[in-house]
């Protein structure tokens, strides 16, 4: 058997694409979330708001302006992007380390699918998922703060690109982890850090030169800052530089779940 990725002929019958493929693995990849809606869709909303609830009772009164804005609107876009992101990443790794453990990723393997349909039917139901919480928590903002999305195509924008960001750390986690404890150590100890320690509940102006320097290599800084402008107007760096380092860094990981898909990369037995 050739490796996975090479796996389809050179004169696919089903042309260049295999739209079918393609849209049957994005399907299954979206119907895998909203089969579990209450775990997917509405837990996440619940922990945003007592995210929300707890830094404004136990810090907002006393903590005043930030950015020109009071507090609890400041945290707002940074909580929605925490949880896109999250969510995002979820999805992907979470479908690739069952069908590993299962044993029946080759189910997914096997079908006349190339590395880059792979990728792109994963990262579908990553980025709906994130899009459909981002959607359910602009609600939920609007609805209880009356905060409105200032500027509503950027932050689209940022969010779409955070969310096929950690998807495909989501689907290199999932590649590289064998058992569900190695990728409970890859969330605890790598995602989760990357996505509080990124502005969500404080301008990175207040920090201290080091942490100031390490927070502007943190790519996901630039998701949570755009989406804040995008929601809000205020932000800490130019969504223009945002936008470039979020969309250079999405395609850097990406192209590396693809390569691992074309080689078979800790996917074959």
């Amino acid at each position: 058997m050739q490796q996975t990725g090479q796996m389809v002929t050179n004169e696919r019958r089903f042309g260049r694409v295999n739209w079918l493929g393609l849209y049957t693995l994005a399907q299954r990849e979206v119907l895998r979330f909203l089969n579990v809606w209450t775990q997917t869709v509405l837990a996440p909303l619940v922990t945003a708001g007592l995210f929300m609830l707890i830094f404004t009772i136990a810090i907002g009164p006393r903590r005043g302006d930030v950015m020109g804005v009071d507090f609890t609107t400041f945290i707002a876009p940074g909580i929605l992007m925490m949880t896109v992101i999250q969510n995002a990443f979820a999805n992907t790794s979470s479908s690739i380390v069952i069908s590993k453990v299962q044993g029946n990723i080759v189910d997914t393997l096997m079908p006349p699918l190339s590395a880059g349909e792979l990728v792109l039917g994963y990262l579908a139901g990553g980025v709906a998922r994130g899009l459909l919480v981002a959607v359910v928590i602009v609600l939920a903002l609007w609805v209880f703060l009356g905060i409105v999305p200032q500027n509503p195509l950027v932050a689209l924008f940022f969010v779409i690109v955070g969310a096929a960001l950690l998807s495909g750390i989501g689907m290199v986690a999932g590649i590289f982890a064998d058992k569900f404890d190695q990728m409970a150590a890859i969330t605890n100890f790598i995602v989760t850090p990357l996505a509080f320690l990124s502005g969500t509940f404080y301008s990175v102006e207040a920090l201290p030169p080091i942490m100031y320097d390490i927070t502007h290599a943190n790519p996901i800084f630039y998701l949570i800052d755009g989406v804040r402008w995008g929601i809000i107007g205020v932000s800490d760096s130019s969504p223009a530089l945002g936008a470039v380092i979020a969309v250079g860094s999405t395609l850097a990981i990406n192209l590396l779940a693809w390569s691992f898909f074309q080689r078979g990369y800790r996917l074959k037995a």
